[in-house]
């Protein structure tokens, strides 16, 4: 590995999918103000995912429809006046 190219401040943070709850705790050098309590007692910043591999499916194996903030209805509204 080369040196001086990668960030030293590791820290420990939860990671958190959204779309169905799933947490883990890992290191990462990305930051946040929000925090949450661990299984372990302690509080770490906690990173917001809107897909993980619990959630995704290419690892889940089924087709699991992930609407953020109405991005479909948006899609159809749109599209709708068009087929008309």
């Amino acid at each position: 590995m080369k040196k001086g190219i990668h960030p030293e401040a590791y820290k420990t943070v939860v990671f958190k999918d959204m779309s169905n709850g799933y947490s883990f705790l890992s290191r990462s050098t990305a930051h946040s103000k929000e925090t949450v309590k661990w299984e372990d007692g302690n509080e770490y910043p906690v990173i917001k995912l809107e897909i993980s591999n619990t959630s995704h499916p290419f690892y889940t194996g089924k087709n699991v429809l992930v609407d953020t903030a109405g991005r479909i209805d948006k899609f159809k509204k749109r599209y709708e006046k068009k087929s008309k």
